[in-house]
């Protein structure tokens, strides 16, 4: 995969260029802003395949990453986007997770206990799935716990609702929860009905119906 990484740190960006050359990855750019961030997307063209960017840096260190995010997702829908943020920043999240969200990531840094996780949700997102922290998923479910529809929900169908936010599989959602898979698939028509969400085909569509529906 051809990425372009954005990291104030230069110990982590380092850091992080030599593991994903290591992983067989071609890292186009590693620069520090989010400005650098669109600019060097736009001048890779079509070359670029993926960035994974820092959530806070230069010059604010509030949300340049996490808005630099949604400007390429923008102007170029078809590069994938793994974020990276020691924080849930509500706001742009929401929107960058409202949208179509097809090979779109956003981890904690501090909850990557391995760094094969780390990897795993890139080459996840790199394939044009999802991969949601959980923290994240709870923290905007959270947010839109006043709406009726979600209300309507036993709490298993929202436990796997937020399973399926964070881009689960049903066979993967029954193997945490340690039910079957015809039982789990049940769950997921069930919570479809109760949202009044369309019925859909594909794992990540189903994804995106749900989080644009919490989104609203």
């Amino acid at each position: 995969m051809r990425v372009i990484l954005a990291e104030d740190s230069t110990l982590l960006r380092e850091g992080l260029v030599r593991l994903l050359a290591e992983e067989g990855h071609e890292v186009l750019a590693a620069v520090g802003d989010g400005e650098a961030l669109v600019e060097a997307v736009l001048q890779a063209g079509t070359d670029v395949d993926a960035v994974v960017a820092d959530v806070r840096m230069p010059p604010t260190h509030t949300d340049e990453g996490l808005r630099a995010a949604l400007e390429i997702r923008r102007l170029r829908p078809d590069v994938r986007v793994l974020v990276l943020s020691q924080y849930v920043e509500k706001k742009y999240a929401t929107e960058l997770m409202s949208g179509d969200i097809e090979g779109v990531g956003y981890l904690l840094k501090d909850r990557v206990a391995q760094v094969s996780d780390f990897l795993e949700a890139l080459d996840r997102v790199g394939a044009g799935g999802t991969a949601f922290d959980p923290e994240v998923v709870r923290q905007l479910l959270a947010r839109t716990s006043h709406a009726d529809p979600l209300t309507k929900l036993t709490a298993r169908e929202r436990q796997v609702l937020e399973l399926m936010a964070q881009g689960l599989t049903n066979a993967s959602i029954a193997q945490t929860l340690h039910v079957s898979q015809s039982a789990v698939e049940k769950h997921v028509n069930a919570l479809f009905d109760k949202l009044e969400l369309s019925h859909t085909t594909g794992y990540s569509r189903r994804v995106l119906a749900v989080l644009r529906y919490l989104g609203s």
